[in-house]
């Protein structure tokens, strides 16, 4: 099911991407794929706050871009270039989560499909 979802989100970037091309800020980005999930009909999370375990302390504060159908953890970046941090990112929003599919799409490049990545654990 997860691949079908992360295909279905993917699609969703693309069509978004091929609207409004690079160069926009993030939250643009978020708020038109929040749009475009909705009229797939896909349930989502904006902003989802999740907490971070420090040995046995619980630490608020950290969100999450979205989360789609309480199976995959998307992160929106709109940066010309990934870096390797946006992958550690990644993944440790998928160890706070207990989740096991995520997407990093970066808006920011000419051709969308050169700018997403997908995980699992």
């Amino acid at each position: 099911m997860s691949d079908e979802l992360t295909e279905q989100i993917i699609g969703a970037s693309i069509e978004v991407h091929r609207i409004l091309g690079p160069g926009l800020l993030e939250s643009i980005y978020e708020e038109a794929l929040c749009y475009e999930l909705s009229l797939k009909g896909i349930p989502f999370e904006r902003q989802k706050e999740v907490d971070v375990v420090y040995k046995d302390k619980v630490i608020k504060g950290q969100r999450l871009d979205l989360v789609v159908n309480n199976k995959v953890v998307v992160e929106i970046k709109s940066v010309r270039k990934l870096e390797d941090i946006f992958t550690a990112q990644v993944l440790s929003y998928l160890k706070s989560t207990g989740l096991k599919v995520a997407l990093l799409i970066n808006f920011g490049g000419n051709k969308l499909i050169d700018g997403v990545k997908r995980f699992s654990l």
